[in-house]
């Protein structure tokens, strides 16, 4: 019988009606594989995975499929959001079967969880084959199943190793930047491959080191990546929000779902380039980014949803990826009567728009300046048009089915928008965002933390799921530290120093210095491992070594500062391909010259926020307005009039009252 009917995860609810006899990911699924002696099936995936519908439609709902697999196996269902440890475990078998990894992620195992076989999508008559000789070979010849899962076994383990110390190995920043741009697409921005993903640690990173080196090309890079992608397709121009990565070479054609953990991570990059520049393009995109999330993924208790599926249903009742986006030209030339050919030429409704199927996605490839001057219109109008046709448009769109909603709230992600609002915040203002932030935090305290257990790492209807992972209490650690600079409550610094506290006990391996993804309650099954590498998510070690630094100045912490200096030097010998290591890049600015700026006052709060109104990239910000017993600030009073005190190489320069020399320097 399927037992995902008794479950409330998302994911796992799409397969409720499957004729496969699903259990959900539990330990004692994995003993009753041994009592029966079945090999198991793993099928890991997340719910707006598009691939992963399209197999569940071919295999999962067949009922001759279902019958090889209910013979011969026991199948578990796993959503990779709410099981990150499990999906990393065989990722990393798949990628050493077969040299690619990706999702719909199934995996073959013997009873007591090791892989012996797996891949990504298969058609359904592969499927069926590859099952029935497997069932066969484990029944014939089980000591050669036993055989390859202990060598493969023995390869997952030495993959989820921490890093160590390359002697021969010498860190050249010049040189990796180099190379790494010689991957730069200078046309569109991004990288010269196609899918295209838009990796926001990466853009984070070169933009900081950018404007610190004054680096006119790498800034122009980034320019040239934010302006492209803001012109969509990749950005749904009309309602706000980036897809998770475009098929080909000029962000036009999106992998249409919507995931917060993109959407988060880029509030802070085109904060950054706002306060940089001032381009109102970038302020465009954080307000419609922030109004998308608002809309339709903030629950009525202050936590933010997962994600938007790709799939909706089109006109004719039948679902398919990017319904809900697209265009055909007869639907806009209804909508927009006379205002149609000046809307063709800003969105491209012609052969550099076009998709499939009579179908266009929204792009522009040229400034609206420019437009406006071709068609002699004051650019202000053009502007002003070009709102009424997005809201003109999003009213008809909202009439369509509406993409699945992930509804799952994940403790990690949440922190990620915590830091982005605030980025957002200081880059525009917007006190509303601040706001926003401070309701997130609150939901996190009242809904996935637990004072003895700590961290929780996802809830569903406030029903909470499995413990915390190293990226929930890095990334919230990072979010406290971020709400302590935006607002001067000191409160958050010592919530943070807690769950550090907490994280070493329950995740840092004593012998190498590192920290295990998953914490040992978790590892009944799979192997722990030690993560170093960004994603599009970045290491959650790397986020973990920049809280040690924050926090060992603050605290004057001598352990937390050795073990964040352990990590990086460590991994600045690692680093060959610099894209997969950017987070760590960012940490070692705060290493090589690392600055704090102590503001004291009672306005220290509101002046911390004209400091952060620019781009920061090597310098914690620390506003004091009150008297502390965090050991830093025990040496600073308050006075009448706010000083500022600025310390360089544990060098400090002479007090001062004048903020905006600060600012220049």
């Amino acid at each position: 019988m399927n037992e995902l009917k008794h479950t409330s995860n998302p994911y796992l609810k799409q397969h409720a009606t499957n004729p496969i006899h699903w259990k959900a990911w539990n330990t004692t699924v994995f003993e009753t594989a041994k009592e029966q002696n079945k090999l198991v099936i793993v099928s890991i995936g997340y719910s707006t995975c598009h691939w992963c519908h399209v197999m569940e439609d071919e295999s999962f709902t067949n009922l001759a499929v279902a019958e090889v697999m209910n013979r011969h196996f026991i199948s578990i269902k796993v959503d990779r959001e709410e099981h990150p440890d499990v999906d990393a475990y065989y990722m990393k078998a798949v990628q050493l079967m077969t040299k690619q990894g990706g999702w719909p992620l199934n995996v073959v195992c013997l009873p007591d969880g090791r892989p012996i076989w797996g891949g990504t999508y298969f058609p359904k008559a592969t499927w069926v084959d590859v099952l029935e000789q497997l069932a066969q070979l484990y029944q014939n010849k089980p000591e050669a199943t036993l055989e390859f899962a202990e060598k493969l076994q023995e390869g997952i383990y030495i993959m989820g190793l921490a890093p160590t110390a390359r002697e021969e190995h010498r860190f050249n920043l010049t040189l990796l930047l180099d190379q790494w741009k010689q991957s730069f697409d200078l046309e569109y921005g991004g990288y010269q491959r196609a899918p295209k993903f838009m990796m926001p640690t990466n853009l984070l990173y070169l933009q900081k080191l950018g404007d610190l080196k004054r680096d006119k090309d790498l800034l122009h890079y980034v320019d040239l990546t934010l302006t492209q992608m803001a012109w969509g397709g990749i950005f749904d121009v009309i309602d706000g929000g980036f897809s998770r990565y475009s098929v080909d070479f000029k962000w036009h054609i999106p992998h249409f779902e919507k995931m917060l953990y993109d959407n988060a991570q880029l509030l802070s990059v085109y904060s950054d380039a706002y306060k940089r520049t001032q381009n109102p393009l970038y302020l465009e995109v954080i307000s419609k980014t922030v109004q998308f999330i608002q809309t339709h993924w903030t629950s009525a208790l202050g936590g933010t949803y997962s994600a938007l599926d790709a799939d909706s249903l089109d006109a004719n009742g039948v679902s398919k990826e990017g319904a809900y986006y697209v265009w055909t030209e007869a639907d806009l030339r209804h909508l927009l009567g006379d205002d149609y050919a000046l809307f063709a030429q800003v969105f491209n409704i012609n052969d550099f728009g076009y998709w499939e199927d009579e179908n266009y996605v929204l792009i522009q490839n040229q400034p609206l300046e420019t437009i406006a001057q071709a068609n002699q219109w004051d650019i202000f109008a053009l502007k002003e048009r070009k709102k009424q046709w997005e809201k003109l448009l999003l009213q008809s769109r909202n009439q369509r089915p509406k993409p699945l909603l992930d509804d799952k709230i994940i403790c990690s992600w949440n922190a990620m928008l915590i830091t982005g609002l605030l980025d957002a915040y200081s880059a525009s203002g917007e006190s509303s965002y601040l706001q926003q932030a401070e309701r997130i935090h609150l939901y996190i305290q009242q809904y996935l933390l637990d004072e003895e257990l700590g961290l929780y790492h996802s809830s569903h209807h406030q029903k909470i799921q499995t413990l915390g992972y190293l990226d929930d209490y890095s990334f919230y650690i990072q979010a406290l530290l971020r709400l302590f600079e935006h607002t001067a409550n000191q409160g958050y610094v010592w919530e943070a120093k807690r769950l550090m506290d907490l994280s070493l006990d329950l995740f840092l391996d004593e012998k190498s210095k590192f920290f295990y993804f998953s914490q040992e309650k978790h590892s009944d099954t799979i192997l722990r491992s030690i993560e170093t590498e960004d994603n599009v998510i970045p290491s959650s070690n790397a986020i973990m070594a920049h809280n040690l630094l924050y926090l060992g100045v603050l605290f004057e912490h001598r352990y937390y500062s050795e073990l964040a200096h352990h990590m990086i030097e460590i991994m600045q010998s690692q680093l060959d391909y610099p894209s997969a290591y950017s987070q760590w890049l960012l940490a070692m600015l705060y290493t090589e010259s690392p600055s704090e700026l102590a503001i004291v006052g009672k306005n220290a709060g509101e002046d911390s926020l004209r400091i952060q109104a620019n781009l920061v990239s090597k310098t914690f910000i620390f506003p004091i307005n009150e008297p502390s017993t965090i050991p830093y600030f025990t040496k600073y009073s308050l006075r009448t009039t706010t000083q500022y005190y600025l310390c360089e190489n544990r060098h400090c320069l002479t007090p001062t009252a004048e903020l905006s020399p600060l600012i220049k320097l």
